[in-house]
């Protein structure tokens, strides 16, 4: 159950392996529209990641999450048409999500989508008809990949 603190922040019990995960992600996610919060996040979500999983801090062959969790990609929330060539946060988003589906390895989420990223969209695409797999991430990509 959900409550909120003095300062709004909400309050969550732990009550799973990687539930502290979830509650630093909870508390950043009312400042993640400030100026350089996205970077913020991403630093957050690392840092809570490599300290709660109990695994150590050095970066392995294929920088895969603990497993058994799902990092939550907290990059961006909306829908806007993303490209092969673009750099940002819907990009850091697109990619996170791939991951988290096994489309795309954790090393290539790197807010640049390059040739990698572009094959990770066209194969996750083809997987989810009626998307059409041409490598761009407008709405409909973006609702299958929220909801997939």
């Amino acid at each position: 159950m959900l409550s909120s603190r003095e300062d709004g922040v909400p309050a969550t019990a732990v009550t799973a392996p990687h539930e502290e995960q979830l509650t630093v992600i909870r508390t950043i996610a009312p400042f993640r529209r400030a100026a350089g919060a996205p970077a913020l996040a991403g630093l957050v979500l690392a840092a809570a990641l490599a300290v709660c999983s109990g695994a150590p801090a050095a970066a392995d062959g294929d920088n895969a999450p603990p497993p058994g969790s799902s990092p939550v990609c907290a990059f961006y929330d909306g829908d806007g048409t993303t490209v092969f060539g673009e750099q940002g946060e819907r990009v850091s988003q697109v990619q996170c999500m791939l991951a988290n589906r096994r489309y795309l390895p954790w090393e290539a989420v790197d807010g640049v989508f390059g040739t990698r990223t572009l094959a990770a969209v066209q194969r996750f695409q083809a997987d989810h008809p009626p998307l059409v797999p041409d490598g761009l991430v407008g709405p409909r990509t973006w609702s299958a990949l929220w909801h997939a």
